[in-house]
């Protein structure tokens, strides 16, 4: 067996008696120690979020963002939110992919590896006005009428969607306060 792995240092493991090496939150030790997952996207293990069950798990949802990409890049209204993307679709759909199957309460690989989505600020650097939310809806639209057989998830998490299309925009006409 190898000795634990310092997630810091990976070359060396300093353990104190009985503890974890310092500086390295520890969920559980056997031999490799992992990071404690940041506060999950929509509903934390155990809630009883449906959705990812549901939908069929993650070879769904990956089927899902499939759809949502080709159709990013055929529809002639989505042309601007598909520039906002490299030519090399497969990280951010991989992205979106985790995202997504944490969002709806699955496995929480996007918090591990990510941190809290903060996705206003990760989509600030982009131009995000009611053209383009309604572009990337109309995407997402049509890849859930191809995925998604259950009339009521479907209307569910295309509700869902619009919320956060609409919450990411950034125009003059929609700016977001800071709360108080």
């Amino acid at each position: 067996m190898n000795p634990p792995t310092n997630l810091t240092n990976p070359t060396k493991a300093p353990t104190p008696a009985g503890g974890t090496p310092q500086g390295v939150p520890c969920v559980s030790r056997t031999d490799v120690l992992r990071p404690v997952p940041a506060p999950s996207v929509a509903s934390a293990p155990g809630e009883g979020n449906p959705h990812f069950a549901q939908l069929g798990g993650e070879p769904v949802i990956r089927q899902l963002v499939d759809r949502f990409y080709a159709h990013m890049d055929a529809l002639p209204q989505a042309a601007a939110v598909r520039a906002m993307h490299s030519a090399d679709l497969g990280p951010v759909k991989r992205v979106l992919t985790h995202y997504l199957v944490e969002w709806t309460g699955g496995p929480q690989a996007y918090s591990v590896e990510r941190g809290h989505p903060r996705l206003r600020r990760k989509h600030q650097a982009f131009a995000i006005g009611p053209h383009e939310r309604d572009a990337w809806m109309a995407c997402m639209q049509a890849a859930l009428d191809e995925v998604v057989s259950d009339a009521t998830l479907k209307a569910q998490l295309a509700q869902a969607f619009a919320r956060t299309a609409d919450f990411l925009r950034n125009d003059a006409a929609h700016a977001h306060q800071p709360s108080r």
